[in-house]
């Protein structure tokens, strides 16, 4: 296997996102096994400025594809500027992260090139001339080795599945020419929620569930900023409507990996354990001793969350000085 490898990024208003990152990384130790060079690939408008980042992680090389047309991140036009930077580069294995948006664009290569493609992966490594990548399965409860016969063999990565580790790359610039033609697709309006940290770039969670007993969720936002982290709810507080649906953590959320995972007031149903099951730590807060999560969590609690959670936040705050 000497094609190499092509990781694909993905960045917001000229910030790489933290998965590409990972991406990167899994790539870089990847041709350590597979030989070959490790190539990324930086999409959007006005980039060019950002797109040296990538050697920080490795990439020996980084096409870039810096076009007005890849400035909203259309899907569209982001899975017609891939096709063609796969095509410059005719890499053995794509990379990309398991995001919304490469989500689709993963599904959308596969078809195109008639690939074959795991998605929402937790490892990928070469086994000789095969590429194995592993990926949880019946809601996270095992955790499956899938093998890619073809090439190129596509994976994406599920978000803080990873680790980012910096890894010097030769990071050789070139910038890549794309046709953007026929993408029906355009922006009609957008809305930034600014400040807020996205649940899948977070290093830590706090969840309030069905416990909340309501939409105040003020001990839980002052918990998260106190430890810089995101605001996360379970399916029961979206469907009360305490929540909008862009904060539901589970199964049919999305799917969280921090350092740190708080759930307040959360029973533990099999929906929402699948959706954070991959956090390193567990910490559970519930009035209730006999709730599910406490048989998943590292740390229980078992109280009051409106009397927790303040306790704790001040703790934090006075250790942070």
């Amino acid at each position: 296997m000497s094609q190499g490898i092509l990781a694909v990024t993905e960045q917001v208003d000229g910030a790489f996102k933290h998965i590409s990152f990972e991406v990167i990384s899994a790539g870089k130790k990847l041709v350590e096994t597979t030989g070959g060079a490790l190539t990324a690939a930086v999409m959007g408008a006005g980039v060019d400025a950002m797109a040296s980042q990538a050697a920080e992680y490795g990439a020996d090389r980084i096409l870039v594809a810096d076009h007005e047309g890849l400035k909203d991140g259309l899907a569209d036009a982001c899975i017609q500027a891939v096709g063609q930077l796969v095509a410059a580069s005719d890499p053995a294995v794509v990379l990309i992260g398991a995001t919304s948006l490469g989500k689709d664009i993963a599904a959308r290569l596969s078809a195109r090139l008639n690939a074959p493609l795991a998605m929402d992966c937790v490892d990928v490594r070469a086994d000789g001339a095969r590429i194995v990548a592993t990926r949880p399965m019946y809601g996270g409860k095992v955790l499956a080795d899938v093998s890619l016969n073809g090439s190129p063999a596509i994976v994406a990565i599920r978000p803080r599945a990873m680790e980012a580790v910096a890894a010097k790359g030769a990071g050789e610039v070139e910038k890549v020419a794309v046709s953007l033609d026929g993408t029906p697709l355009r922006l009609v309006e957008k809305h930034m929620e600014t400040g807020k940290i996205e649940l899948t770039e977070a290093d830590v969670v706090v969840t309030g569930g069905r416990g909340m007993g309501g939409d105040d969720f003020a001990v839980v936002e002052a918990l998260a900023k106190a430890l810089d982290g995101a605001v996360g709810a379970s399916r029961s507080a979206v469907d009360e409507g305490w929540r909008p649906v862009t904060d539901q953590v589970g199964q049919t959320g999305k799917v969280v990996a921090p350092n740190l995972y708080i759930a307040c007031g959360v029973s533990g149903a099999i929906q929402h354990l699948a959706g954070m099951a991959s956090s390193r730590v567990v910490v559970a807060i519930n009035k209730d001793p006999e709730a599910p999560i406490f048989s998943k969590c590292d740390f229980g609690i078992v109280g009051d969350l409106f009397e927790v959670l303040p306790a704790l936040t001040a703790e934090i705050e006075k250790l942070k000085g």
